[in-house]
C-alpha cells in the first residue's frame, strides 16, 4: 500500500500561492522575480502531457505552466508535447525532446509503470524528471507535484452519499473508475471504495480504457440493458469525461436524471451541474499546480534542489512530493471556486441555453 502525506494545500482556487518550494525564494507576487532575474538561465524545458480526453491539459496546464516559466525565464525554450493517450508516442516524444536538447523534463505519464523508461533515459542525461499530476511507478523519480488523489476518491463518494440520502439502499449505483494504466485513477478508486463500501449497492464497476468518454458510455449503455428492471439511484464516475458519457447513455436509454459524480470542473460538466444532471465535480487548482512545477523546473534548470518537505512511495523509493487539496464544487459553490478563482468565466459557462441556469444560481 503506498502512503501519502499531504504538504502543501490549495484550500480553494483562490488560495494565493501558499503552497511554497522551500528555498526557492519564488512566490507569485512576492518580489521574488527581480532577485532571480539576475541569475537567470536560458534552456530547453520540454513539457510531455499525456492525451486531450480531458480538456485541461491543453486549455490550462500547457499554458499556466509556460507563462509562469516564461515569466521568470524568458530565455528559455518550452517544448510542449502531448501524447494523444499513447504510452508508445509519448516515449518517443521524451527520445526527441532529448535529443533536442531538453535539461529538464516535466512529464505526466500515459502510463504510470511504462513511463519508468523515460525516466531512466533522462538520468542517463542527467536531466532531472518532475513527474506531474501523475506519478511514475517503479523508478527513482526527482519530483512528484499533485494532488492528494485518494482525498478525490473521497470527496466524489463522500457527496454523492449525500445526494442520495435514504435511497442510497433501495437501489443500486453505477461505478465507473478512470484508465487502468494511470496510477491517479487507481487512487480515486481506492478514495471511493473507502468511503462507499457497505454504504451502497453497486450493479456493475467499470475501468475505462484511456479515459475515453465514449468507452464509458458504451459500457454504461450495455449495463443498463442488463439491470432487467432494477433501480438506478447514481452513478459514480472518476472525472467528467466519464460521467459526461454515462449521463449520455442514460439519456439515451430514457432514463430519469440520478446524481452522478465528476472531476476536473470542465465547462461542460459545470453546465450539466447547472442544468441538474450531474451533481458535482472535482476541482482542482491547476494553475498553481502548473505554476508550482513551473518554479520548480526552473530550479532545476538552474541547478537547485530545493526542498518541497513531504515524500510519496512510488515504489522504488520516496519521491520528492508537493501535494495540493482539491475541492468539492456543486452548484452552491460554483461562483465561489472556480469562478473566483478564473478557472472558467461567467461568459463561457452562462452562453446560450445556461444563461437561465446561470441566473437562478446566483451567477452573473
Amino acid at each position: 500500500m503506498r502512503t501519502y502525506r499531504r504538504v502543501a494545500a490549495a484550500v480553494t482556487a483562490a488560495v494565493v500561492a501558499g503552497a511554497v518550494l522551500t528555498g526557492c525564494g519564488i512566490l507569485p507576487g512576492s518580489g521574488g522575480d527581480d532577485a532571480a532575474a539576475a541569475a537567470k538561465p536560458s534552456g530547453r524545458v520540454a513539457l510531455l502531457l499525456p492525451e486531450r480526453a480531458a480538456s485541461r491539459y491543453d486549455a490550462a496546464d500547457a499554458p499556466y505552466f509556460s507563462q509562469r516559466l516564461k515569466q521568470l525565464c524568458p530565455a528559455c525554450e518550452i517544448d510542449y508535447r502531448n501524447a494523444g493517450q499513447d504510452a508508445a508516442e509519448q516515449l518517443s516524444q521524451a527520445e526527441d525532446a532529448l535529443a533536442e536538447g531538453a535539461k529538464v523534463l516535466v512529464l505526466t505519464p500515459v502510463d504510470s509503470t511504462a513511463a519508468a523508461k523515460i525516466v531512466e533515459l533522462a538520468h542517463d542525461r542527467d536531466v532531472p524528471v518532475v513527474s506531474y499530476d501523475r506519478l511514475v511507478l517503479g523508478t527513482p523519480v526527482d519530483y512528484y507535484v499533485s494532488f492528494d488523489n485518494a482525498k478525490v476518491g473521497r470527496l466524489q463518494a463522500e457527496a454523492l452519499l449525500s445526494a442520495l440520502g435514504g435511497r442510497a439502499r433501495t437501489g443500486e449505483i453505477l461505478w465507473i473508475n478512470g484508465s487502468p494504466t494511470d496510477n491517479n485513477a487507481t487512487l480515486f478508486k481506492k478514495g471511493a471504495h473507502e468511503t462507499l463500501d457497505g454504504e451502497v449497492r453497486v450493479a456493475a464497476e467499470f475501468d475505462t480504457p484511456e479515459w475515453d468518454p465514449a468507452n464509458a458510455e458504451a459500457w454504461t449503455a450495455r449495463t443498463l440493458k442488463s439491470l432487467g428492471g432494477r433501480e438506478l439511484v447514481g452513478v459514480y464516475a472518476a472525472n467528467d469525461g466519464t460521467a459526461g458519457g454515462a449521463i449520455k447513455a442514460m439519456r439515451a436509454a430514457g432514463l430519469p436524471a440520478v446524481p452522478v459524480t465528476g472531476q476536473d470542473a470542465e465547462v461542460a460538466a459545470l453546465q450539466r451541474i447547472l442544468a441538474g444532471s450531474q451533481h458535482m465535480t472535482v476541482y482542482k487548482a491547476v494553475r498553481l499546480e502548473a505554476e508550482k512545477t513551473a518554479e520548480l523546473a526552473f530550479e532545476l534548470l538552474r541547478g537547485g534542489r530545493p526542498e518541497v518537505g513531504g515524500s510519496v512511495d512510488n515504489g522504488a523509493g520516496g519521491v520528492p512530493s508537493l501535494l495540493l487539496d482539491p475541492v468539492t464544487v456543486t452548484k452552491d459553490n460554483i461562483e465561489e471556486t472556480v469562478i473566483r478563482d478564473g478557472y472558467v468565466t461567467p461568459g463561457a459557462l452562462c452562453a446560450g441555453a445556461y444563461a437561465e441556469a446561470c441566473s437562478a444560481a446566483g451567477i452573473g
